[in-house]
């Protein structure tokens, strides 16, 4: 009797997948909020190739840290200025400023994760900034276009294409060139 009932409950479990009323499977709660699986050295600036402008803001980069800034901000180490992912922009509009050390830089807004996933071949953030809203990326890194810019140590090619999307602006295809910075 009992394989009897737990055949009809199976049954009607089954069945109700099949309408379209059906409610939609709840996301996994059980995922991380922030993840990175690397075996490979992906730190630096992703830079676009051509300019990407969202109203008054300018895309200026991707940040990616290394290994020590995700474990210390996966085990809840986290700062409010910096993270091992974030995404800069410059206000075209500001005057320029002049920093502590000199450099004459416009207003920026840098956008810390509320949501990362960073493998060798994919880079995906989510982040909330009061100037601009909410911020989405989505990338393809190709790993062999990323070594080829880290041999000639900048190189002007291409080494991630995504899509960018700001607030309510509607998305935006972008293709980036790895910098290792200063």
């Amino acid at each position: 009797m009992r394989n009897l009932i737990g055949l009809a409950v199976g049954l009607a479990l089954l069945a109700s997948c099949d309408r379209p009323d059906a409610p939609a499977e709840a996301p996994d709660s059980s995922a991380p909020a922030f993840s990175h699986s690397l075996s490979s050295y992906l730190s630096g600036y992703y830079m676009p190739a051509r300019e990407v402008r969202i109203g008054k803001w300018s895309f200026d980069h991707v940040f990616v840290g290394q290994a020590q800034e995700f474990q210390a901000w996966e085990g809840r180490s986290r700062s409010g200025t910096f993270g091992p992912v974030m995404l800069q922009f410059d206000d075209v509009t500001s005057p320029m400023v002049q920093t502590e050390i000199g450099e004459a830089r416009s207003i920026t807004a840098r956008v810390l994760p509320t949501v990362y996933s960073v493998t060798d071949t994919r880079i995906r953030f989510e982040g909330q900034s009061a100037e601009l809203g909410a911020v989405r990326f989505e990338g393809a890194l190709d790993p062999g276009a990323l070594a080829t810019s880290r041999r000639n140590l900048g190189d002007e090619g291409v080494v991630v294409t995504g899509t960018l999307t700001v607030g309510e602006a509607p998305p935006r295809n972008v293709e980036l060139r790895w910098w290792g910075g200063d």
